[in-house]
């Protein structure tokens, strides 16, 4: 089973964009979907997960900008980003936490310019 990672792009700031995750087959015993984004010269960070009970996080410098959902039938995530910001550029994976591992999408480059 792969995750498979789309919707990034070039956008200014203020803009939004919106990154799907979608698995190819069934995962079972998932705990948590999430999105991480690594940016150059940085670690890689969680962004925003939501848990199997629907329980979601965010990372403080998106809170109230990015909103993460998800759709159970069609095995998929979303990460809704509005007003987005030049230090939001990165590339962004999806990542899928199991009881017994983690699964991680190929990446999207998101980026934003001034």
């Amino acid at each position: 089973v792969q995750l498979q990672a789309s919707g990034g792009g070039l956008v200014q700031a203020g803009g939004t964009l919106r990154l799907s995750c979608s698995a190819s087959g069934t995962i079972s015993g998932i705990r948590v979907r999430g999105w991480f984004r690594q940016a150059p010269g940085k670690q890689r960070e969680l962004v925003a997960d939501i848990t199997a009970g629907g329980i979601v996080n965010y990372a403080d410098s998106v809170k109230g900008r990015f909103t993460i959902s998800r759709d159970i039938p069609k095995k998929t995530v979303y990460l809704q980003m509005n007003s987005l910001k030049p230090e939001d550029t990165a590339v962004y994976y999806c990542n899928w936490r199991t009881i017994t591992g983690a699964y991680w999408g190929q990446g999207t480059q998101v980026t934003v310019s001034s």
